[in-house]
């Protein structure tokens, strides 16, 4: 029997209209709720870029989502309705994230050009969100679309399910509607749904709702972590969205593992999904997003896995899924920042969404990812140097073109044979990023100091390089992918060069269109 979680209260639901001040959902490596006085003192005194400096800033990217101004983290709630994509996520005003944080919206008809739309969740005060809108995630309801969102509130250390010695809040699960075409009509539950983590369990993190209809019943993963046990997924269900059953952990992790996947104290961000004929359960901790697929118990409703990964080696955390209009499995992710907070001030702006990427499963089991074919619409006419440009034996040389302004992308091919490979992209100012492939491990190739997987086989592999501003999103062969920052001074982004260290099948470099005139990607 599961333990009864949802309140009977009232089923009135309260007209939501977002206030004209920003409150807080803070980083849990940040300050917390009880330091937003701290944090709106600092603001006051923080002067805010213009939209004229943002748009000559060569270090903002040309066609990834990002806010027009300050600061952005986990994908909310991404949902395909009405024709259109929608992106929620984490905002702040404080391009350091050392401020209030909410739910920004953004709108699009392909996941790729997108317009921003007025602010979507803050706290309410005196509610059970008052201390802090947090990570969530869509779910369609009929005529609307039900918001599922983390919320907190302090409280004291007996009652908190965050105690980390600076930090002491209550987390809950809440819910709110959002209706009308372009979903800029909110509406809140006034209670939260599941006010607390089940009786008897002593938890390290309780957040981040995860929904999914099965038939008549609608299910709800919950990352969370057992204290001296593991990270877990807590398992809920409801059959109206309101009044939620705990059931069990749908997995279980194990501080003691030493599978990654496995171990840590807290599963944050978990997104569950059936996968081709398997599920998928993803989930970000250790600063990484790891997946796992397997077979679902549907009598049980136990996960069991059977492969495991990590789903980017790099800047990338906190990621969430959506299906498309297609019924394609989409990935977003959050593209953290290698800056400091005053160099972020400084800039007026942090974070940027991953592009989209379409996630499938080969017959072993093993995730594949890859970038949407929506992207490619940006593609400009890529040029294809021939093999005939260099003397026999002679490919340590640099291509005779270039990816102009940091905007552009480059494919490469290569035969995992009895010669290695080596790939590099460089600015004047050096080595941005350096690949390395050792026949002796056919099924890797070092990307930045890093083992990414090529997936199983010894045919030819494909590399891809999105490069955009200061950001690479590289994917390798479709089974590994990592994303690496780079800055630079000056107020120009510079020219990329591609160098080859030794025989290449193909090769491509072309730009990439800008998704608005002026970086403000609206």
């Amino acid at each position: 029997m599961g333990t009864r979680e949802g309140r009977s209260g009232s089923e009135t639901l309260i007209p939501f209209a977002p206030p004209a001040r920003l409150t807080r959902r803070a980083l849990l490596a940040g300050s917390g709720a009880l330091a937003a006085a701290a944090a709106t003192r600092r603001l006051a005194a923080l002067a805010p870029a213009s939209p004229a400096d943002l748009a000559l800033d060569p270090r903002r990217p040309q066609y990834h989502l990002l806010p027009p101004a300050n600061w952005l983290n986990d994908p909310n709630g991404p949902i395909y309705w009405r024709g259109k994509y929608h992106m929620f996520y984490q905002y702040a005003v404080d391009p350091a994230g050392d401020s209030p944080k909410l739910w920004a919206h953004a709108v699009s008809p392909d996941m790729v050009h997108w317009r921003h739309l007025p602010i979507a969740l803050e706290p309410t005060p005196g509610g059970p969100d008052a201390g802090g809108v947090w990570t969530g995630s869509a779910l369609a309801d009929g005529d609307r679309v039900a918001m599922f969102y983390a919320a907190v509130v302090p409280a004291p250390e007996a009652d908190a399910t965050i105690r980390d010695g600076a930090h002491s809040l209550r987390e809950s699960q809440c819910l709110a509607f959002a209706s009308g075409r372009d979903l800029t009509h909110w509406t809140k539950v006034p209670a939260a749904v599941i006010p607390a983590p089940p009786p008897g369990l002593d938890v390290t993190g309780f957040r981040d709702p995860a929904p999914w209809r099965d038939g008549d019943q609608i299910y709800m993963a919950i990352g969370s972590g057992l204290r001296g046990r593991g990270g877990c997924v807590l398992l809920y269900r409801s059959s109206d969205l309101r009044h939620w059953d705990y059931l069990h952990p749908l997995l279980q992790g194990d501080v003691n593992s030493s599978e990654p996947a496995m171990a840590s104290d807290m599963w944050e961000c978990p997104d569950f999904f059936p996968l081709g004929d398997k599920h998928v359960l993803i989930h970000s901790t250790a600063g990484k997003a790891f997946w796992q697929s397997g077979h679902l118990d549907r009598a049980a409703m136990i996960f069991h896995p059977e492969r495991s990964g990590i789903l980017d080696y790099g800047s990338f955390y906190a990621p969430k899924t959506q299906l498309d209009a297609h019924g394609n499995r989409i990935l977003w992710g959050w593209i953290t920042e290698d800056r400091s907070s005053a160099q972020m001030r400084a800039a007026g702006w942090s974070g940027m969404m991953s592009l989209p990427r379409v996630l499938t499963l080969d017959a072993d089991g093993n995730l594949r990812i890859a970038v949407a074919p929506a992207v490619e619409k940006l593609r400009k006419a890529p040029q294809r140097p021939p093999l005939s440009l260099f003397p026999p034996g002679r490919y340590d040389m640099k291509m005779p073109m270039v990816v102009r302004d940091a905007c552009g992308e480059v494919a490469c091919s290569f035969e995992r044979s009895s010669t290695p490979f080596e790939i590099t992209l460089a600015s004047n100012k050096g080595v941005l990023l350096a690949c390395q492939f050792d026949p002796a491990h056919p099924a890797e190739i070092a990307i930045d100091g890093k083992s990414v997987p090529l997936g199983p086989g010894t045919s030819d592999a494909e590399l891809r390089f999105y490069i955009d501003g200061s950001v690479i999103e590289c994917f390798a062969n479709g089974y590994g992918a990592l994303t690496k920052r780079f800055y630079y001074e000056g107020a120009a982004a510079p020219d990329i060069a591609v160098q080859l260290h030794t025989a290449w099948q193909a090769l491509s470099i072309g730009q990439m269109a800008p998704i608005s005139p002026n970086r403000l990607t609206t």
